[in-house]
């Protein structure tokens, strides 16, 4: 009697470790986002930008052609695309292909999953994006300010895009169709509206730490540096405790 009562006994679940949890979701929901399809469409998109830079180069164009370039095709198109893509269907894909459940079965804590998703995004959108804007920015022949501008700016737009939009992704079935109203309409043009309107786009961080590197001007580029680097960080992390707090509320079927 007694062995039977106790081999009927719950026995207590040991959580996954939150490093563990990371790895595990990183590792998934990497090889989920890696297709061929997508990696070539996005890879041909950032293409773009050296294009333009070479052909800005080859015509002795100024500083402030090469940084409007910049701030136009990659810190207002190629990064926030590719950020979307990737960083919505980290979690996006998953649940729509009812994969999530599978990580649901572990016991593991909601928050690690947020995080490992966005990383395993920014491991695609990061070279990606960067290494052609990087190259354009070179190409320009612009000066060593522009590259590094670029490269800072850059890595903070990835970080950023793909935060909110692994947020998006986690609230959102249909994230591609409101990222890209985000990107096109209110970043676009709604912004250009006044200076509290465009505190809520995260391209003016962006073009500012860009701004600030070449000391050139640009509409929606007036913040410091230390303000275009910090507050992105503070809402990605923001986006992605948003993130893990939908997933803890939400049912997974």
């Amino acid at each position: 009697m007694t062995a039977i009562e106790f081999s009927g006994r719950d026995r207590p679940v040991r959580e996954v470790s939150s490093f563990t949890s990371i790895a595990l979701t990183y590792r998934i929901i990497l090889r989920q986002l890696t297709t061929r399809g997508r990696v070539i469409a996005l890879t041909l998109l950032s293409l773009v930008a050296p294009v333009a830079g070479w052909a800005l180069g080859a015509s002795d164009a100024s500083l402030d052609d090469s940084v409007r370039l910049i701030a136009g095709i990659g810190l207002g198109l190629v990064i926030p695309v590719v950020a979307l893509v990737f960083g919505g269907a980290s979690i996006g894909d998953l649940r729509d292909d009812k994969t999530l459940v599978f990580l649901w079965l572990r016991p593991m804590a909601r928050w690690p999953v947020a995080v490992g998703a966005a990383g395993a995004a920014i491991t695609l959108t990061a070279p990606i994006t960067l290494i052609p804007l990087v190259a354009a920015a070179a190409l320009t022949g612009a000066g060593n300010g522009i590259v590094v501008g670029t490269i800072i700016s850059g890595l903070v737009g990835v970080i950023v895009y793909v935060s909110v939009f692994t947020f998006l992704g986690a609230w959102l079935k249909r994230f591609i169709v409101w990222g890209l109203a985000y990107i096109l309409i209110w970043e676009g043009f709604i912004s250009q509206a006044g200076a509290g309107v465009a505190r809520v786009a995260l391209r003016k961080y962006t073009r500012s730490i860009l701004v600030d590197q070449t000391g050139t001007d640009l509409d929606l580029a007036d913040f410091s540096l230390a303000v275009g680097i910090i507050v992105p960080i503070l809402v990605a992390i923001a986006a992605l405790a948003l993130a893990a707090w939908r997933l803890s509320a939400q049912d997974i079927d």
